[in-house]
């Protein structure tokens, strides 16, 4: 049956279009009720069980069906997802309002459908010729979509007549809707809230802790205080911003003061590009990264970023005035050129909540059921949820949604989501990081491992097609150890005209994931792979990542070759590219190449290609050093675990050799030529890596801290920068160079990937090359996935596909990539700071020397060099008597008592674990020197400032 759509469109040159679509009605669609007789038991996908038992309902006795209308999926998903909701019937009117509406859920509800044990069933009602309906006149979209999800309901409860009178099978309708509900009571359609539903389950109680709590703002809780001013709604605010009155930006806030946040302006808008929110009132109930509307105040009110290090203690409701008190220590003295511009948020645009990891913090009155849940990014405010179970949840690492947060309430409302197990468990703590950091790490899905080779695999001929054999060339890997996702190789030869022939292999990645399929998909939505400290979370399956695609000695790997012919300055006098096969002669990690290019014994041919890569590589780092780039550093640790119980038993900073700097010279020189090569075929989407020079306003602490060493910093430019830090060196202090480099890298902007024809400025500040890519990793970066499929297009190897032409495409692909390897560098951070706490809890308390990195109002930022760990020594203390405290932002120095402290001095502090509060236990560093009554610790008693369990502990091991 055919049926025509006809609507109106507006045209952007003020016409009017008329368009008619046809619309097709059939009578085959099953209804997914195994042995129905009406449309005999047809359906596609998972199906519905015949007999549904489970759950048992109090307000439903008879076996039943569910079907929820659009704000159910969208706002009780968490519910929709335990295991004991099976049997649901999922419709398309309302599988295409959740996705319209919400990608994330669209996701979640797609996983769940295809989850054949949930037993849920989408219904295309939409194109069936007895539940399609037709808009009314004067009816509007939303009530047209109710009352086909009404009209299915019935149509249903009627159809499964047909299976068998006896099993008196129903389909009951779950809306949130009053108006909905009782439309649909009226029509005989069985209907309850999800809440009744979900409480008439008496077999599944820990249900009901899944519920979201959904309230309009109006409907506030009991304390009637009203704390926060009205979100201004939508249409005022789009209003406002394309007046001016408003400006629209990304909420990030603090992890260091909950009183402040930042939000970052979006658009062009260069003179308030950050804008400065201070108090509790000012945030009005906005939470990390929500996409807000901030009215901008006068220059009169504008406000310094905060030195203070404030930190949520959970106040209650009738503690506000004590929020504002605290806010009273934010406002101090500045000068004039440390004002930013200031603001409010005056309303939500987008929020964008997600589930949070955290604990339970239990209330403290006896049976309460209301608790409040502490997440462990201390960006996110506390969240007050109802539970049954808190007993069971006090010390475990729980998951929390927030469904709200109405203005009379200190914290946002929410409702318990999952247990993922016991507070400091390694297997927890690490499911916890990977869940805060967005990091994607469920098995792969058998729909992407379908698309691997099928083993055993070989190299044909139709794989030799457009492609060199290599196979002859001494090609050797250099890794760190215990490597096995080998991304490249390398090989040098003499040529017979006295030339070198250099030769970087890479890993060709990009013939075994084509484009668009399942595979594809997946390793572009992972974007990279993470690396713990015990755990890799492979951006592509294991098959690939550490065999077919891993450059392995002495076996044939298919790989993409950048090669040049160079003299023997290092100078390029030829660069091609071809996709080719090589076979490894050596898989050495950088100790033994090191080794073998030191050797007066050794002369073989990998040796040889050795020394010449090396020789080559100090000649290019010298000329790039004399271009500008610079030489930063950063404090990196490498853990050394026990081979049975998997614990860190020793920690210390990352050695560096000469090999490190051979194969990232030649690793960096591949992706300037690919870069090159492809931007020359491919002018307007090229996937290109960029580096924006930092405004000098971000390096106003490192100049500042030189000078207070009498040291002088230039900024103007990367080559100044780089100049001045190879002179600031000091006889006296040989570890100031170093703390300068750390602290510059600090300075630096996010290098980002981006799309040629989107962006004009390809300069990378840090290489100080004017372009630049990212080739030469494929197995661990999908970048360089798709920069492999412009090279091979660009040579004639491969051909185009037409995602990979479309400059929104790249650009959207480019905005993925550059949050995934942010959120990787974080995972890998906490993973670090997990070990290392690991370490330091079987170790005890130690001493050890530090430099100041930064001073704040009342803390000091320091690095402990042995270890590469960072951490704050604080100054002032809860329930201890508040030391004189005198900040001065010009040298920057922090004077305590009598003592002075400036960036870079060298002190003495003590190293423990700070296990007082589970939920953020942490390395807490106390200083020892300088001597400071009543603040310094004493090597005497250096037990006094632990918790009274540890107390404990340390007079038993007495």
């Amino acid at each position: 049956m055919l049926k025509s759509k006809t609507f109106l469109k507006k045209t952007r040159a003020g016409g009017v279009l008329k368009i008619v679509r046809e619309h097709y009605l059939r009578d085959d669609i099953g209804c997914g009720a195994p042995g129905c007789a009406a449309c005999g038991g047809a359906h596609e996908g998972p199906a519905l069980e015949p007999q549904p038992r489970d759950p048992a309902s109090s307000l439903c006795p008879r076996p039943h069906y569910l079907l929820p209308d659009t704000n159910v999926l969208l706002h009780q998903i968490d519910v929709l997802e335990d295991p004991a909701i099976r049997n649901v019937i999922v419709l398309q009117t309302v599988l295409q309002e959740v996705r319209n509406r919400s990608a994330p859920v669209y996701k979640r509800i797609r996983d769940v459908t295809n989850n054949r044990e949930k037993h849920f069933y989408t219904f295309t009602n939409e194109h069936h010729r007895e539940t399609y309906v037709e808009q009314e006149q004067g009816e509007n979209a939303n009530d047209r979509n109710d009352r086909a999800i009404r009209v299915a309901a019935k149509w249903y409860n009627e159809h499964l007549k047909n299976i068998s009178a006896e099993n008196e099978l129903q389909v009951i309708f779950i809306t949130n809707d009053r108006k909905n509900k009782e439309k649909a009571v009226e029509e005989g359609i069985p209907a309850f809230t999800c809440e009744e539903y979900v409480k008439s389950l008496t077999a599944n109680p820990e249900l009901i802790d899944r519920l979201a709590r959904l309230s309009d703002e109006g409907n506030e809780i009991e304390s009637g205080k009203v704390i926060f001013s009205e979100h201004l709604p939508l249409s005022k605010l789009q209003q406002g911003i394309k007046s001016g009155t408003y400006l629209q930006g990304t909420f990030r806030a603090s992890r260091e003061n909950y009183l402040e946040a930042t939000v970052w302006i979006h658009g062009d808008n260069e003179e308030n590009k950050e804008i400065i929110i201070q108090g509790l009132k000012h945030l009005n109930r906005a939470v990390h990264e929500d996409i807000v509307a901030v009215e901008l105040f006068p220059r009169s009110q504008w406000v310094a970023p905060s030195s203070v290090v404030l930190h949520d203690e959970g106040l209650n409701e009738d503690d506000v005035e004590k929020e504002e008190e605290r806010e009273q220590m934010l406002k101090t003295a500045v000068s004039e050129k440390m004002l930013k511009p200031t603001g409010r948020v005056v309303g939500i645009i987008k929020r964008n909540w997600r589930p949070y990891c955290g604990m339970l913090s239990k209330s403290g009155i006896k049976e309460s059921r209301r608790h409040l849940f502490t997440p462990a990014d201390k960006r996110i405010p506390r969240i007050r949820i109802e539970t049954r179970q808190a007993s069971t949840l006090e010390g475990r690492r729980i998951i929390v949604a927030i469904d709200g947060w109405p203005r009379n309430s200190r914290y946002p409302n929410g409702h318990f989501v999952k247990n993922l197990g016991d507070v400091g468990e390694k297997e927890t703590e690490t499911e916890v990081l990977l869940l805060e950091h967005d990091v994607p790490h469920q098995p792969f899905s058998q729909a992407v491992l379908s698309f691997l080779p099928k083993m055993p695999w070989s190299i044909t001929e139709k794989d030799m097609k457009n492609r060199e054999d290599l196979r002859h060339l001494c090609v050797c890997s250099v890794d760190p150890p215990g490597c096995t996702d080998i991304d490249d190789a390398l090989h040098c030869r003499e040529l017979e005209n006295g030339n070198l022939e250099v030769g970087v292999h890479i890993a060709d990645v990009s013939h075994f994931i084509r484009p668009g399929n399942a595979l594809d998909q997946e390793s572009a939505r992972r974007g990279t792979t993470v690396y713990l400290c015990e755990k890799r979370i492979d951006m592509v399956p294991e098959l690939l990542s550490s065999n077919l695609c891993s450059l392995r000695s002495n076996v044939d790997r298919l790989a993409f070759s950048c090669i040049w012919e160079m003299n023997h300055n290092a100078e390029i006098l030829k660069t091609r590219f071809t996709k080719s096969v090589i076979n490894s002669k050596a898989s050495l990690t950088y100790a033994e190449a090191q080794m073998r290019i030191d050797s007066a014994t050794m002369n073989d041919d990998i040796t040889t290609s050795l020394r010449g890569l090396n020789k080559l590589a100090k000649i290019l780092k010298k000329r790039r050093i004399e271009k500008g780039a610079l030489t930063l550093s950063s404090p990196e640790v490498r853990f050394h675990m026990d081979s049975e119980t998997h614990d860190p038993i020793d920690l210390q900073t990352k050695e560096l050799r000469e090999t490190n700097s051979m194969v990232e010279e030649f690793m960096l020189l591949a992706n300037i030529s690919v870069a090159k090569k492809i931007h020359e075929e491919f002018s307007e989407h090229a996937l290109l890596r960029k580096h924006p020079a930092p405004p000098p306003s971000n390096y106003e602490i490192l100049v500042k801290a030189a000078k207070s060493k009498n040291l002088e910093i230039k900024t103007d430019t990367a080559k100044s920068l780089a100049d001045s830090l190879d002179r600031a060196e000091s006889p006296l202090f040989p570890y100031l160079n170093t703390l300068l480099r750390i602290l510059a890298t600090r300075c630096m902007m996010q290098a980002v990937y981006f799309c040629s024809g989107m962006d004009n400025d390809f300069h990378h500040y840090g290489l100080a090359s004017p372009i630049y890519t990212h080739f030469t990793s494929p197995i661990r970066r999908y970048a360089d996935i798709i920069v492999h499929r412009l090279l091979a297009v660009a040579i004639g190897a491969d051909s185009t596909y037409p995602e990979l032409t479309d400059k929104h495409k790249l650009a959207d692909i480019c905005k993925n990539l550059n949050f995934r390897h942010k959120m990787a560098q974080y995972a890998q951070r906490a993973s670090v700071a997990f070990h290392t706490q690991l370490f330091f809890k079987s170790k005890g308390i130690v001493s050890e020397e530090a430099y100041i990195l930064f001073v704040r109002k009342n803390a000091i930022v320091v690095l402990i060099p042995k270890y590469g760990l960072e951490g704050t020594v604080f100054f002032e203390e809860k329930d201890k008597p508040k030391p004189r405290l005198i900040y001065d932002d010009e040298i920057p120095s922090l004077k305590v008592e009598d003592t002075v402290f400036h960036i870079f001095d060298k002190i003495k502090v003590k190293i423990m674990l700070d296990s007082s509060n589970l939920q953020h236990q942490k390395i807490r560093m106390s200083l020892v020197e300088p001597q400071i009554p009543g603040i310094s610790i004493s090597t005497d008693n250096s037990n006094m400032d632990l918790n009274e369990p540890e107390r404990k502990k340390m007079k038993l091991k007495k």
